[in-house]
């Protein structure tokens, strides 16, 4: 078999049994290597040698959930809270509560799309805004099920239809490789040909908010830090420099495209305001870096699995059994790549870093069938999108879960990757095939 294949569904279903994520991915690593005719030690060589790949992005995470719990003891969170519960008082009818729920949801979907186009910094807001929202969730009764179709909604139909911040990027990747693959086009052409794959994920949101998870669903409350203050008695120093810290840490990655960069200002801010009690930052910035942990770990082992499926060499193989299979039928051409793509990036989990080995594979093999160059953007922008939007090793599903999961309530698998695969990957590869047929 495959080793693509074999290494993707070890992972998949490892995950799906509710074996850790880490684990799945290790032992996903494994049966790919050893399916591809590695041998057991040079898997493990390849995988140990593909961890670095994503250690600036674990360090990320570890200083954003310090830095979020750090701005969670100067008492900016909790007044946020106080402002939001009292909008969604005991007293409320169903009306007022549906409006509140609405409300939320607006903002939410808002902010994540903006953290993709118009303010760039990704995931990086889940963390602090997620977790103080905790408590406004549960008095709502919302399922977080909702809130991460939601997030992960905002942080990847943005970017793969608009232009500008990581849609640009994006863009640029898509553009660069078809080009280097023999098909030169047009940027503009490019969020033309994705306007139907992202009407898929409009179609995928809908169904998650008036269907799938309209139905109140509980919760325990758990407090994540010892609470700062009693009723509304909140320290305008301590929130003022809250609000100074969110600023510093925005300004210093947008300026140095860094989230490392960016939290440390922020935690600057904060421990030398004296806003926290010097004695307590130590022991705050190990509280924080726990919370987001297992989302370092999962992204670490991410980059040494997909060290392993790309060193086997059979993504290459996969392509050419598929050519063999369809025979130069586009229809059957379109559905195959779309779930070639699937398992590709299901496995890697990075749009951007598929795209290189999707676009070598989809050009020659589109331009053969006798695709269109928007029909074949739209392909390769559809198979991209697919990792991110259900992949467990993908930010867009790690970052929602690192903000839901802030009490242990959000199951990685199968409250975040399950509901985010339904949603979106299914009608992405309806909406793809649709778009590589009219296009």
């Amino acid at each position: 078999m495959n080793a693509v294949i074999v290494a993707v569904l070890a992972m998949l279903i490892l995950s799906l049994l509710r074996v850790n994520v880490v684990v799945a991915l290790i032992i996903g690593a494994i049966a790919g290597g050893l399916a591809g005719g590695l041998g057991f030690e040079e898997t493990i060589s390849v995988f140990s040698g593909g961890l670095g790949g994503s250690a600036s992005i674990a360090l990320s995470y570890a200083l954003l959930g310090a830095f979020a719990v750090a701005i969670s003891k100067t008492g900016l969170p909790d007044l946020l809270v106080n402002l939001a519960l009292k909008v969604v008082s005991a007293k409320q009818d169903s009306k007022r509560k549906a409006l509140s729920k609405t409300l939320i949801l607006l903002i939410i979907l808002t902010i994540s799309i903006f953290s993709q186009n118009v303010i760039p910094v990704h995931i990086a807001f889940i963390p602090i805004l997620i977790p103080p929202l905790l408590k406004v969730f549960n008095e709502l009764k919302i399922d977080r099920r909702l809130i991460a179709s939601v997030i992960t909604f905002g942080l990847t139909a943005p970017y793969i239809l608009l232009p500008v911040g990581f849609g640009a990027i994006f863009q640029d990747i898509i553009k660069t490789n078809m080009a280097e693959s023999g098909l030169i086009l047009q940027g503009e052409s490019i969020p033309l040909a994705m306007l139907i794959p992202t009407a898929g994920l409009v179609v995928g949101l809908l169904i998650a908010i008036f269907f799938s998870y309209r139905k109140d669903r509980n919760y325990e409350t758990i407090d994540l830090v010892e609470e700062n203050n009693e009723g509304n008695d909140f320290p305008k120093k301590g929130i003022g420099f809250a609000v100074l810290s969110v600023v510093a840490a925005l300004v210093a990655q947008l300026q140095t495209d860094s989230m490392i960069i960016g939290a440390l200002f922020g935690l600057a801010v904060i421990y030398l305001s004296g806003s926290i009690n010097w004695k307590e930052a130590d022991d705050l910035t190990t509280i924080g870096m726990k919370m987001m942990a297992f989302i370092g770990f999962v992204m670490i082992a991410a980059s040494g699995f997909a060290a392993v499926v790309r060193e086997t060499g059979d993504v290459g193989r996969l392509v050419d059994n598929v050519a063999d299979m369809i025979a130069g039928n586009q229809a059957v051409a379109a559905i195959v790549m779309l779930l070639v793509g699937l398992l590709i990036t299901m496995g890697i989990g990075t749009s951007f870093g598929t795209i290189p080995i999707i676009a070598s594979i989809y050009v020659p093999l589109g331009v053969a069938v006798g695709f269109s160059p928007m029909a074949i953007i739209a392909l390769i922008g559809t198979a991209a999108a697919l990792g991110d939007a259900g992949s467990p090793a993908s930010d867009s599903t790690l970052g929602p879960t690192s903000g839901l999961n802030a009490d242990g309530q959000q199951n990685h698998i199968w409250d975040t990757c399950v509901p985010t695969f339904i949603h979106y990957n299914i009608p992405l590869i309806i909406f793809g095939w649709i778009a590589a047929m009219v296009l």
